[in-house]
């Protein structure tokens, strides 16, 4: 494989391309005419064919010549946006935040963290992408997000986890529901009852299968959504129960149009935090984004 052509050859014919002159192309570089001259000698032996023709004191194109002009104004073009991008970067504010998360989290977290997030950083592109914990932690590994908040990884030690917060599961049942009327669970009743859940391939949801596992006991899953409103929606109508942190049917709650109850005499709990790359370096964008996010969940 042959090497690139040197940038600064590369644009030393560009300008003499544009304006034909050496004398000028010195001028506009700061550079010797013999040095010019030696550049585009250098750069007609490293691709093999003469690229200018010169008539007395004016320099033309030859074919070859306007060919290479096509593809060096590209690439100094894309050089000097990549400069100029690297500069942006550098100035305060300024950059690129990617994160990853539940679109639960989406729903109740992130909007009172990045307003505050905005107020310090008002220059810096932020961008959101939604999905479970599997995904976001893919996405991290992929480095399709530079950060996500999702549930502390299990045995994955290419990634960080910095913890933000504890979440205890319950049942969520309809107010008309004989548990809401009785105020307790029945445990001889919970394998009989018909379950609304958030996608049975999630980490949420191998987590409660295994808990109940080892309560020896067999949820009866009838009905598997993508989206917890339109489970809550369904549970409130008496379709089913489903298991969900409280924080996620707060208003429901409040407004007694769910009733949560405890899942058993152990707890329910979910670690949730912030993952990146081990050993990777946060950006002060990061870390200011971190500790909004600890702020906000009081860890």
């Amino acid at each position: 494989m042959k090497s690139p052509i040197d940038s600064q050859q590369l644009q030393a014919f560009a300008i003499l391309a544009r304006n034909g002159s050496f004398t000028q192309t010195a001028r506009e570089l700061f550079l010797t005419q013999s040095a010019i001259s030696h550049s585009i000698k250098a750069l007609e032996s490293d691709v093999g064919c003469r690229l200018l023709d010169r008539v007395g004191r004016k320099v033309t194109l030859t074919q070859a010549g306007e060919h290479l002009l096509k593809h060096a104004e590209r690439v100094l073009t894309d050089l000097r946006a990549a400069r100029e991008g690297l500069e942006e970067l550098g100035r305060w504010g300024h950059g690129r935040l990617r994160i990853g998360a539940p679109v639960t989290v989406c729903q109740y977290l992130l909007p009172s963290v990045l307003r505050e997030f905005k107020e310090s950083f008002p220059q810096c592109h932020l961008s959101i992408e939604p999905g479970d914990s599997r995904d976001l932690l893919e996405a991290v590994d992929q480095r399709r997000v530079d950060i996500a908040v999702t549930l502390q990884p299990q045995g994955e030690d290419q990634f960080q986890f910095i913890p933000l917060y504890t979440d205890d599961m319950e049942f969520v049942v309809s107010p008309l529901h004989p548990w809401a009327t009785a105020d307790k669970v029945t445990r001889a009743d919970i394998a009989r009852q018909n379950f609304i859940v958030y996608r049975r391939g999630s980490r949420t949801w191998r987590m409660i299968e295994s808990y109940f596992r080892e309560e020896e006991i067999v949820l009866n899953a009838v009905i598997e959504l993508g989206a917890m409103d339109a489970i809550k929606e369904l549970v409130k109508v008496g379709l089913g129960i489903s298991i969900m942190a409280p924080w996620v049917a707060r208003k429901e709650l409040t407004e007694q149009s769910l009733v949560a109850l405890p899942v058993g005499r152990r707890q329910l709990r979910r670690n949730w935090g912030i993952v990146h790359w081990v050993g990777r370096r946060l950006t002060l964008a990061e870390e200011t984004f971190i500790g909004l996010c600890r702020s906000a969940t009081g860890s």
